[in-house]
């Protein structure tokens, strides 16, 4: 069997396919049983090589692809000639691949050609021999009409073999519309190869069946390659176009100009495109108000373009019926319609206007933020719209800023108001020009309006009214010195009447004195002062010194003003240094700033001068002061002085020579950062005092015990034996070196430490303060008693005194204890 020879482009399209193929099964390859046909050394085009079983290698193939572009492969497994081949050599091969995407697999089979041997293939004895001249399918594949009106089945064309001159043919059809939805469409019949179609079909379903027609003998010999036969649905002109939407909105800017698309109209229909079926024409029916004529529709695109100038103001929408038409509009053609509505949208082509071209007002002097004229206006744009709201400018006779002019958001009116008091004397009336526009900028020709610029006089007449004084200016100043005597005179506030222009008749009071300064005359106005004037007692020290009067006429109408002082400044100020207590970390500080202020002013003031005043030869001898700048000196310490607090007087004198003195605690410190050096002396501080108290207990529990064994010896009426002269009380509780000593029953001092002696009996207790030592000393022996008394060298002792018991009156010990407690503490505290 044959069919219709390839096309050229066949075998290009094989190689892209093969090629894609590879690329995508790159993947090895399993293969299959090989196989072998015999071939003559000459084949043409469409020639049936042989078939091979492709299930048995590749059941779930869905590619199927020959290496060689020559050869090609039906889903069948049957391979034929693409095109004319020759052989010449004996053998040639070539690999027919299967491939299942899903299952991302790839099998070959290997095919070898080799030159067909001579050798007659048996038949039956009935069976003629099979002698082909030319291998021709026909008829070419044909077409039908859709929707066909029959009879039925209707005949469509006849499938024949040229097999069948020499053997009984039977003929079958495969594909869509067969044994594929639709099922049993078409029918062949299997003697004679007539197809038929069995019912009407819609194109817009099926527009073409791809039939696969076969021949085969009756022992199933299949001596023709399988014939593609397509069958092609010719399309009929059943379907209306249809628009994407039955109502169209759009909205276009009345300000718009010729041509501005306003909108795309769009119909679809299912005929068969690129046909006149399919093309399609839009025109308008009718237009609502007015004829048509202000929009256009291109015929082809369905754009809505706008073909006239649009007034809002006289229409505001438009209604209209549009149409489309298959076949190009042709009368026959079919159509439909949709209802497209177009809203003018409003734009500022109307200019606001003023009823009239002027207007007149009245206000009171001396009155502000009162409404005194209401201006309406006129607007053919939409209300509520930012092209009618209208915005009002004074535009002439506001200079001083009077008037203020607004909108009223409801009625669109303009309210002119008084905000700043006008007064009758200076101006009694005033000529504003007001002008109006609208918060849309304006889009219509302005250079026809130019004439009538909506503007309006307004005219606003100034009533005269009875008024109070007037304190004009609200501030005046005077000056006096300071630290003048009390009752030095100033000038006064001076108000004034505005009808008369004259200061007589007029009263003052004094509203407010914030020190009580200043006394005012009541008929005068002027001002005395009361106190000494101190410039420096303002605060802030501006010099100027605030005092609010009271002005009131005949009527008790009144106004206020207020006075500044300005108080003139002497140099009644020493400068004054700032720091009181410094510390200098020795070596790493050398030296340490020292700054002064005076609250003169700067006239009476810097530059100062640093001295060291009244120092010892041992501060001059360590210590210089440099200057640093006007205001600060730096304070330097020689290498040889030792760590320690100095008491440093510094003067500092300003300009005109007023000076002060003042001492400071400069701590030379061993440190490394003047805040350690703070820390430690605050530890020592607590150290010292603690250890006061601890031995003022020690001291009062010597006493006591003292006291106690005394009246002990006393009522026992004993004395001392001898063997015991040497056994002596020794309390030494000291702070600084001293000497402890033991007394004999005799009164003779033992040396115990330094063999130094004193003359008194046994040291009790002794302190260094000042390089002063103080000591407090105890005697036991025979008939002796308790007496206060003072040494030399500022020795406290307790001597030995005349008697035969130990007493002391109660008054005594606290005379004798209080002191040294207090001495203790205060000890602690400085050290």
């Amino acid at each position: 069997m044959a069919a219709a020879g390839p096309h050229s482009s066949l075998r290009g399209a094989l190689c892209r396919q093969l090629l894609l193929t590879l690329v995508v099964f790159s993947f090895a390859c399993e293969a299959c049983k090989k196989v072998i046909f015999h071939i003559p050394s000459k084949l043409e085009a469409d020639k049936v090589v042989g078939r091979v079983n492709l299930k048995e290698c590749l059941g779930s193939a869905d590619h199927i692809q020959s290496s060689d572009p020559d050869f090609r492969v039906l889903e069948d497994g049957s391979v034929y000639t693409a095109h004319a081949v020759v052989l010449s050599d004996e053998k040639r091969s070539f690999t027919i691949w299967l491939s299942d995407s899903k299952k991302q697999t790839q099998k070959e089979i290997p095919v070898l050609l080799e030159h067909q041997k001579k050798v007659l293939r048996k038949r039956h004895t009935k069976e003629t021999v099979l002698r082909r001249s030319k291998r021709r399918w026909a008829p070419i594949p044909c077409s039908m009409q859709e929707n066909s009106l029959g009879p039925f089945p209707l005949f469509l064309q006849q499938v024949q073999s040229d097999a069948a001159q020499n053997y009984t043919v039977f003929y079958s059809i495969s594909g869509r519309g067969v044994d594929q939805e639709p099922l049993n469409l078409f029918f062949i019949e299997r003697d004679t190869g007539n197809l038929y179609c069995t019912r009407p079909v819609d194109r817009e379903e099926y527009d073409v069946f791809d039939l696969i027609a076969h021949a085969s003998t009756a022992d199933g010999y299949t001596a023709d390659l399988p014939l593609p036969l397509p069958i092609r649905v010719e399309d009929e002109n059943d379907n209306y176009p249809i628009f994407t939407e039955a109502i169209y909105n759009f909205e276009v800017s009345e300000s718009s100009r010729i041509g501005t698309t306003v909108g795309v109209i769009c119909a679809t229909d299912k005929d068969e495109p690129d046909t006149m079926h399919t093309r399609l024409m839009y025109s308008i029916l009718e237009q609502t108000p007015g004829k048509p004529g202000i929009f256009s529709v291109h015929p082809s695109t369905g754009v809505i373009t706008v073909s006239h100038y649009l007034d809002r103001e006289v229409v505001d929408k438009y209604s209209m019926i549009m149409k489309v038409q298959d076949m190009n509009g042709q009368f026959f053609g079919l159509m439909n319609t949709a209802t497209c509505i177009i809203t003018v949208k409003d734009s500022n082509d109307n200019l606001p206007t003023f009823r009239q071209n002027a207007y007149e007002a009245s206000v009171e002097e001396n009155t502000f933020n009162v409404e005194i004229l209401r201006i309406p206006i006129e607007d053919k744009d939409l209300i509520n719209t930012a092209s009618w709201r209208a915005n009002f400018t004074i535009l002439k006779g506001n200079e001083n800023g009077h008037f203020k002019i607004s909108t009223d958001k409801e009625t669109n009116e303009g309210v002119l108001c008084v905000v700043k008091p006008l007064n009758y004397e200076e101006i009694r009336q005033v000529i504003l020009e007001i002008g109006v526009s609208n918060e849309a900028p304006f889009t219509g020709d302005v250079t026809l309006r130019m004439a009538n610029m909506n503007r309006a006089v307004v005219t606003v007449n100034v009533k005269d009214q009875d008024e109070g004084p007037e304190c004009r200016p609200a501030v005046q100043c005077v000056q006096i010195k300071e630290n003048s005597p009390v009752g030095s005179k100033i000038d006064g506030y001076k108000a004034y009447d505005p009808d008369t222009r004259s200061s007589s008749g007029l009263r003052y009071k004094l509203l407010h004195d914030p020190k009580g300064w200043i006394t005012i005359n009541e008929i005068t106005g002027s001002l005395e002062t009361s106190k000494i004037l101190d410039r420096e007692a303002v605060t802030p020290t501006s010099a100027l010194y605030n005092v609010t009067v009271l002005a009131i006429d005949k009527d008790s109408r009144s106004c206020t003003g207020t006075i500044e002082v300005k108080i003139v400044d002497e140099n009644d100020n020493p400068p004054e240094i700032l720091q009181n207590y410094l510390v200098i970390c020795k070596p790493k500080m050398e030296h340490v700033d020292i700054s002064a202020v005076d609250p003169d002013e700067p006239m009476h003031g810097a530059p100062f001068h640093f001295s060291l005043a009244k120092a010892s030869p041992d501060i001059n001898r360590l210590w210089t002061l440099a200057k640093v700048n006007d205001t600060a000196a730096r304070l330097s310490y020689r290498k040889n002085a030792k760590f320690q607090e100095y008491p440093i007087s510094i003067t500092v004198k300003d300009v005109e020579g007023q000076s002060a003195t003042k001492t400071l605690r400069v701590n030379l410190c061993d440190c490394t950062y003047p805040d350690q050096c703070r820390m430690a002396a605050g530890a020592i501080l607590g150290t010292w005092a603690i250890l006061a108290i601890l031995l003022g207990i020690a001291l009062l529990f010597s006493i006591l015990l003292t006291v106690v064994c005394g009246l002990v010896s006393a009522r026992n009426k004993k004395s001392f034996p001898e063997d015991v002269a040497q056994q002596n009380l020794i309390i030494s509780n000291t702070e600084a070196p001293g000497d402890d000593k033991v007394c004999s029953p005799s009164g003779f001092t033992t040396h115990t430490v330094n063999n130094s002696s004193q003359g008194f009996c046994g040291t009790m207790g002794s302190e260094v303060q000042n390089g002063r030592q103080e000591t407090i000393e105890m005697v036991k022996g025979g008939n002796q008693t308790l007496e206060l008394c003072q040494g030399a060298g500022h020795h406290h002792t307790l001597d030995s005194c005349r008697g035969g018991t130990v007493e002391m009156d109660h008054s005594e010990w606290y005379n004798f204890t209080q002191p040294r407690l207090g001495e203790e503490s205060i000890r602690g505290h400085t050290g």
